[in-house]
């Protein structure tokens, strides 16, 4: 006969906690990555992961976990399987395909010497 004391009852083991089949989809939960936003106008940085199980949780999780002793005027949480990101072999895709030389600073070093030699060249030869 089975004890009805609580004490007793609770020293069982529960087996199916040692099984080693696989986890069903509602057993375990999503990781979720959290940006935070310290001031207005000011850039989101990544603070950390947590595990929640849905979204709704998950920003309340963020809040308790990353908003509640530094300043913070806004959360994004995203789920981490939602986030694309490239590899640092894959580096290459970022060099410019053509010369674009004239959209960086560095292209605006001759340009003075450009326009006066186009000017020279509409002067008329004797004035």
């Amino acid at each position: 006969m089975s004890s009805l004391d609580p004490r007793i009852r609770r020293a069982e083991p529960d087996l199916w906690r040692f099984s080693t089949r696989p986890l069903e989809p509602l057993e375990h939960w999503q990781t979720y990555e959290v940006f935070t936003l310290r001031t207005r106008g000011g850039h989101a940085q990544h603070v950390g992961s947590l595990h929640a199980p849905n979204d709704e949780m998950a920003l309340i999780l963020a809040k308790e976990q990353y908003a509640r002793r530094s300043p913070c005027v806004a959360l994004w949480v995203v789920p981490t399987a939602a986030i694309l990101w490239t590899r640092p072999e894959e580096e290459d895709i970022f060099q410019p395909a053509t010369d674009k030389s004239y959209r960086e600073p560095q292209g605006y070093l001759h340009t003075r010497e450009r326009i006066e030699k186009y000017r020279d060249r509409l002067k008329p030869a004797n004035p």
